[in-house]
């Protein structure tokens, strides 16, 4: 999947008329280029929080005794595009470079790194995992991650291999009786394949045990020891449940270490929904939906949030038909009704299907490291440093879609807020009046008579 980029918009610039060019660039963030007159130089690319002011700062007359760089006089043309969030910019600036630098270029300014992974080696006589940050066409399948680090990565690794006998070794296996083996195998967690102390189908079996594990994130084994948990409960051996019930608290402290994106490469999808870039002057009812496909991403594609109510995924309110404390409040809004022409679960599967057909299995590492590597930025950062929200298929593969509309109307209205409670002991208590204040013998408290409104005759 080839990258291309064009700007939005292109505005010729000239030093005379430097004020009025730049009061026309947006207050906006995006991304631009500085281009020079000569189609040899490399242009000026970078990302700004505030699009007219940053340029401002290239583009205005210099200032005596600066070493503040100034491009006044070397830039013929600006090319820019607005951008609505810090993952749309940093995804644009990426195409952008790309375009104008190349990848290795691009991936230099940008400072991506191929994110860690679990690679199950299935080709190998004797299958082992292990973790590394190098992808090849063939290991895709049997690739697992994006991790945040190559220590969690390593961390799940071990939490996962204590459950099984799978080997740790490096060594490509020669096996043979007199093997001096290693301290794996002296502890028992080891099968010893390299000393023979296992058939092949042993192995094999333990193998398929393992990557099944990888597979489901450990709910083929959870539910193995569930379902005999129950039974034993069922028969009355309560000390063989509490066994098995321990076991599964250890299986599940282990698959917890993977965060629920850890996915074979090829089967990693997500919906992102982040606010859109709105043009100076237009009301925003919009968001921004981006799709992670096979570890590629796409987008943005606008989808409109007209008809749907943000609301929280996760509510404390409940039935009543008393008013509750996050529901919205009606707001006249000025200007003619919109009356939509489809549903917004139609419109939502319409974008969906757009950002679909825009992407394809890529055969380009470079690019799929790269954009990995982009969403593994985003997706790891701590929650309250993270705009935006992700949405996975649901376990049929289907999409969540009514709580994909939800999460792009929070992205335009904002997360509903919590009306304020109604404090009526503080209104009681508030007219009450102390009588002798200060006197532990006579003080008290006495209610205040409200004053009657009316006059007597």
């Amino acid at each position: 999947m080839a990258t291309t980029f064009t700007f939005d918009h292109t505005i010729d610039f000239s030093p005379e008329n430097a004020d009025a060019i730049l009061r026309t660039i947006p207050v906006l963030p995006g991304v631009f280029a500085l281009r020079s007159p000569r189609p040899t130089d490399e242009p000026y690319l970078t990302r700004a929080a505030d699009l007219r002011r940053r340029m401002r700062r290239l583009l205005n007359p210099p200032e005596s005794q600066s070493k503040r760089l100034n491009l006044r006089d070397k830039v013929a043309r600006i090319d820019y595009c607005i951008t609505g969030s810090d993952f749309e910019s940093s995804l644009v600036l990426y195409h952008a470079a790309s375009t104008l630098f190349g990848h290795a270029e691009a991936r230099r300014r940008l400072k991506l790194h191929t994110p860690t992974f679990l690679r199950f080696a299935i080709e190998n006589p004797h299958p082992r995992v292990y973790a590394t940050n190098r992808l090849t066409k063939r290991s895709l399948d049997n690739t697992y991650g994006p991790f945040p680090s190559r220590l969690a990565a390593e961390r799940y690794c071990d939490a996962v291999l204590d459950l099984f006998k799978l080997r740790r070794c490096h060594e490509d296996l020669h096996p043979y009786p007199e093997h001096p083996g290693c301290v794996y195998g002296e502890m028992k967690k080891c099968l010893e394949p390299c000393k023979q102390a296992c058939t092949f189908e042993q192995y094999d079996a333990e193998t398929k045990a393992v990557k099944a594990f990888f597979d489901t994130q450990g709910e083929s084994m959870l539910a193995a020891i569930s379902a005999d948990r129950e039974q034993a409960s069922a028969e009355m051996e309560f000390e063989r449940a509490a066994t098995l019930h321990a076991q599964w608290q250890k299986v599940k402290a282990a698959a917890s270490q993977a965060d629920e994106i850890v996915q074979p490469i090829p089967n990693l999808q997500a919906i992102i929904v982040q606010e859109a870039a709105i043009p100076e002057g237009q009301h925003a009812d919009q968001a921004a939906i981006f799709l992670l496909k096979g570890g590629c991403l796409a987008g943005p594609e606008r989808l409109s949030t007209l008809g749907v109510r943000a609301v929280k995924e996760q509510t404390s309110v409940g039935s009543s038909l008393f008013a509750q404390p996050l529901m919205l409040q009606a707001v006249p809004l000025e200007g003619e009704p919109v009356t939509p022409t489809e549903s917004p679960e139609e419109r939502a599967k319409t974008v969906l299907e757009s950002l679909d057909t825009k992407i394809a299995p890529s055969t380009d590492l470079a690019l799929l490291s790269d954009h990995l590597s982009l969403f593994r930025r985003w997706y790891y950062r701590p929650e309250k440093q993270r705009t935006g929200e992700i949405f996975l298929p649901n376990p049929d593969g289907t999409w969540p879609i009514r709580r994909i509309l939800r999460g792009a109307a929070r992205m335009v209205l904002g997360e509903p807020k919590q009306l304020p409670d109604i404090q009526r002991e503080a209104a009681k208590e508030a007219k009450v009046r102390i009588l002798h204040e200060g006197r532990p013998d006579v003080e008290r408290a006495v209610p205040v008579v409200e004053k009657r409104s009316g006059k007597r005759k």
